[in-house]
């Protein structure tokens, strides 16, 4: 399943390099934000959807389902000529498609590996497997940028597709790992979404996905106004430092608990982004880049852990889904408001803003961290 989402996920990631599409066809950093936040857009509302359809016919054939979207919808992308203006609605409905893919696939893969790893190991386990995911947040925009570079947006289209399609092979041989019992009661998104606990986790993605969003959709023209010949070397460093932390950070959080390293986990990824602002050279994008993916490796997997520990395996896909739900509705907000930041400020405010909601994130969580504790404490006085 781990190569199965590498290869999805280098499909997704390449479209890191979509701004540059847009702009060849005469778009605008507000047209980038609109077009990034559609896919997003498009996840968010299906999500409740989504995760009744994961805790209902399994995980494994809702990932299928998802890289059949994947594979399919990178080849309607070659049909579009001309300015941006002649296809943006048919590139808006394409865009919609694509968001309800990832969504699915993000979904599903997510809650099949929680399935399978120990609870005493969750940010390990979830750790590891995100490896060869964050391995294709390089490998992606790099295969992108060469596709692009020597044969054209055609054929990179077409080879986007081709990846999602080996993550179709790869996942075949896989068992279920969850199968609902007809009859059984069955909970709603939309109950467990009041939980105290899963809105508390919500909110924290939400900031988390806020300031991915100006990774995932705003680097890339940003380091080509600044005329930067090899784009790709914020995003090979982005999945190195997320790596290493992924690596070593894991057993750590394990043994201490997410709650005392998700602290970290925003105060470096907000660096992360704030760093990227003088930009004037590659070192500054190498050291945006680790510290944005360090940031990230340490505070996805403990975010997932947390939200799943202790979870029943009959709610693990709403679960799920509210967190991956939460990250993209900070991904969706952020393209939108940095989209037109960006056209009004310029880059550099884009990032400052950028990062703002992950100091905020730190911000909540230590004040309801605090909060809890005192409860606790007053508890056990009575």
């Amino acid at each position: 399943m781990a190569m199965a989402n590498m290869f999805t996920m280098a499909s997704i990631s390449s479209f890191f390099l979509l701004p540059l599409f847009i702009t060849r066809h005469g778009g605008t950093e507000a047209d980038i934000g609109i077009m990034m936040a559609v896919f997003t857009f498009a996840s968010i509302l299906s999500r409740p959807w989504i995760s009744e359809m994961i805790d209902r016919i399994g995980r494994k054939r809702s990932y299928t389902v998802a890289c059949i979207v994947l594979f399919l919808t990178p080849l309607v992308y070659p049909v579009f000529k001309g300015t941006l203006s002649s296809f943006y609605f048919p590139m808006i409905l394409v865009r919609i498609v694509h968001g309800v893919g990832l969504a699915l696939s993000f979904t599903s893969v997510i809650t099949y590996i929680s399935d399978i790893i120990p609870e005493g190991r969750l940010n390990e386990g979830i750790g590891m497997f995100g490896v060869t995911a964050l391995m294709s947040l390089a490998l992606g925009p790099i295969f992108a940028e060469l596709m692009i570079r020597h044969f054209g947006f055609s054929i990179f289209f077409f080879s986007a597709s081709g990846l999602a399609f080996m993550g179709f092979l790869f996942h075949l041989p896989l068992k279920e790992t969850y199968i609902h019992q007809s009859g059984a009661p069955v909970q709603s998104f939309f109950s467990i979404l009041k939980d105290k606990k899963s809105y508390f986790v919500l909110v924290l993605a939400f900031m988390f996905g806020f300031g991915m969003s100006a990774i995932f959709g705003f680097v890339a023209p940003f380091a080509e106004e600044k005329r930067m010949t090899f784009i790709s070397l914020f995003y090979i460093f982005y999945s190195a430092g997320a790596i290493l932390m992924r690596l070593f950070g894991g057993r750590l959080a394990d043994r201490v608990g997410e709650e005392r390293i998700i602290p970290y986990g925003f105060a470096i990824t907000g660096c992360g982004l704030l760093s990227i602002i003088p930009l004037n050279g590659v070192p500054i994008l190498i050291l945006s880049g680790f510290l944005a993916g360090s940031g990230h490796g340490l505070l996805y997997p403990c975010l997932n852990a947390l939200a799943i520990r202790d979870q029943p395996a009959d709610i693990r896909g709403k679960i799920i889904g509210i967190f991956t739900g939460g990250l993209d509705a900070g991904i969706f907000i952020g393209s939108m408001v940095l989209g037109y930041a960006g056209k009004w400020f310029g880059f550099q405010v884009l990032f400052l803003i950028a990062g703002l909601p992950l100091f905020m994130g730190l911000l909540i969580f230590r004040f309801q961290s605090k909060h809890h504790r005192e409860s606790k404490t007053r508890l056990k006085g009575f």
